[in-house]
């Protein structure tokens, strides 16, 4: 079966990849195919950028997300809850999935901490989702444009279409000293893509 077969969407010469055996990256592939999932869109061609998945309405949204980067050998790192990173089993997969430790409760230098990673590293793809919970909000946290802004780097967005089983990847936003105008501009884009259940931002 040729790549043209998989499910996901080719990474570009720049973005940052992982080493990943065949078995692991056929399994990604085989979980989304079962899933009957698909990609649409088109990664850019950056070293360095900050990626936003929205909404995030479902633990769900992992299993297919995580299942992507496994097919794809994207290095791509995420936050994720300490206490989850100490299990045992659960914790060593989910940092050799990229996933970064973080407490909640003292989070106040994550912003700066990610920025410096992203600053200081050839080429670091960063993800979260904009709204920091799986319950629904009528306000983004804004996280994630302090990380990007910090750190020089535009944001991806990136969705999970669960009425027609589809993770999109949209065109990169460069930002401005307005959060206000750069969040509109973004919740815009996902208006235009919001035509399916669990896809309403």
């Amino acid at each position: 079966m040729s790549e043209a077969d998989y499910p996901v969407l080719p990474l570009p010469p720049s973005a940052p990849r992982i080493h990943r055996n065949p078995l692991v990256r056929w399994l990604g592939r085989t979980i989304l195919r079962l899933g009957g999932w698909r990609m649409e869109g088109a990664f850019p061609d950056l070293p360095k950028l900050v990626l936003i998945g929205a909404p995030h309405s479902s633990n769900w949204d992992g299993v297919w997300g995580f299942s992507v980067l496994m097919a794809l050998g994207l290095d791509l790192k995420v936050l994720g809850k300490d206490t989850l990173l100490k299990v045992p089993v659960m914790g060593a997969i989910l940092k050799r999935l990229g996933v970064i430790p973080v407490d909640r409760k003292a989070a106040q230098g994550v912003v700066e901490q990610a920025a410096r990673m992203i600053r200081e590293a050839d080429r670091f793809w960063y993800g979260l989702a904009p709204e920091g919970t799986r319950r629904a909000v009528e306000k983004w946290k804004p996280g994630f444009w302090r990380i990007a802004r910090a750190a020089g780097v535009p944001v991806v967005p990136a969705y999970f279409h669960y009425g027609r089983r589809t993770i999109g990847i949209g065109a990169p936003f460069e930002l401005t000293d307005d959060y206000e105008a750069d969040v509109a501009r973004i919740r815009g884009w996902y208006r235009t893509v919001s035509n399916g259940k669990n896809h309403d931002v």
